[in-house]
């Protein structure tokens, strides 16, 4: 008999019709694709890009509850969203319900349109500090901080993003799953591997299936998802509403609005030519030296830059270029020549 990762490689089901736009609460969104949040990448300008791109949704960088942290450079970066199109997402890692439930009450009333919780990070010192995808083994406290930030972020809907649970023997997807639908969760993301598989093993998504299978709330997949096809095997393997992309768009902004297309058409645009590549360059780098200002946005763009030209040749030589150059004039010059 065929094993589950067999079913889903054989998995050509294939909708008829198009996939249904996607409401969290009483937000539709304007395509079935989000963009994962990311720490030191989903940044404003990275979001305003990727929502042009064809995002529907574009979820920024997550933000200590702790109100002691608002005021420091880095939080107030990672909470701007003036300008943003919406709607606006902001997702918050604490573990105190009452800490919590304030930092979302004033992120509404700054104008958020959508809190999410983190309660999937796998990183070592979040965990240690009994918060992210550590909080996946301790399913009370889960229900204290879900029922206060529903409440306290009304009208606006709430989010939570988990992974399928601490370890391959503690997966507890599917009861954190009812426990947030009974909670008042307007949507779940879940990334298909637990908090112990970190990035080193293929995502699964039977897990996602199951949770299909026993709540009936928005449900968002996560995890290896690089191309349209493999988008939309995903969306019909799992039964999942929306996918959700993170480090496939680190350098191919792009790849949302194709994948989007391909869910609504079945057919999707070619990779950018040179010259378009270098057009978006040139938008992200603009937001990237308006945003964080001359020198910190040259030492932003790198990594971007980085990403964008990896699989072109002389790669590794733009690489060592770009880290050189210590002025955005000098960035723009090498940019308009490599992709030339």
């Amino acid at each position: 008999m065929a094993g589950p990762i067999a079913a889903f490689d054989q998995c050509d089901r294939r909708r008829d019709a198009q996939y249904r736009l996607m409401r969290i609460g009483s937000v539709e969104l304007a395509s079935n694709v989000i963009l994962a949040p990311m720490a030191g990448i989903t940044d404003l300008p990275f979001r305003r890009l990727c929502r042009e791109q064809g995002a529907g949704l574009a979820v920024g960088e997550m933000v200590a509850a702790d109100g002691r942290l608002a005021h420091t450079p880095k939080s107030r970066r990672r909470l701007a969203f003036v300008g943003e199109p919406g709607p606006v997402v902001v997702q918050m890692l604490g573990r105190d319900p009452a800490q919590l439930a304030e930092a979302a009450r004033r992120q509404v009333g700054l104008g958020a349109d959508i809190i999410d919780l983190n309660m999937g990070c796998p990183v070592k010192k979040v965990c240690r500090a009994a918060v992210g995808a550590a909080l996946l083994r301790d399913t009370r406290q889960v229900a204290r901080i879900l029922a206060a930030v529903v409440a306290a972020a009304s009208p606006a809907p709430v989010t939570l993003k988990i992974r399928t649970g601490w370890s391959r023997a503690e997966r507890n997807a599917v009861a954190i799953a009812r426990l947030a639908e009974e909670c008042g969760i307007a949507g779940l993301t879940i990334h298909g591997r637990t908090r112990e598989c970190g990035y080193a093993i293929p995502a699964e998504y039977e897990t996602i299936q199951s949770v299909r299978g026993a709540v009936r709330l928005p449900l968002i997949a996560n995890g290896d998802i690089d191309s349209p096809e493999k988008a939309r095997r995903v969306l019909d393997y799992t039964g999942a509403d929306a996918i959700m992309i993170g480090r496939a768009a680190r350098g191919r902004p792009w790849i949302l609005g194709r994948i989007a297309q391909y869910l609504a058409t079945g057919a999707y645009d070619l990779d950018p030519t040179p010259g378009g590549l270098r057009t978006i360059l040139e938008t992200h780098l603009d937001g990237l030296y308006s945003f964080y200002g001359a020198d910190l946005g040259v030492r932003m763009a790198r990594k971007h830059l980085a990403w964008y030209g990896r699989d072109l040749p002389d790669a590794v030589a733009f690489r060592t270029r770009i880290n050189q150059a210590l002025s955005p004039e000098r960035q723009r010059s090498l940019v308009e020549s490599f992709f030339a």
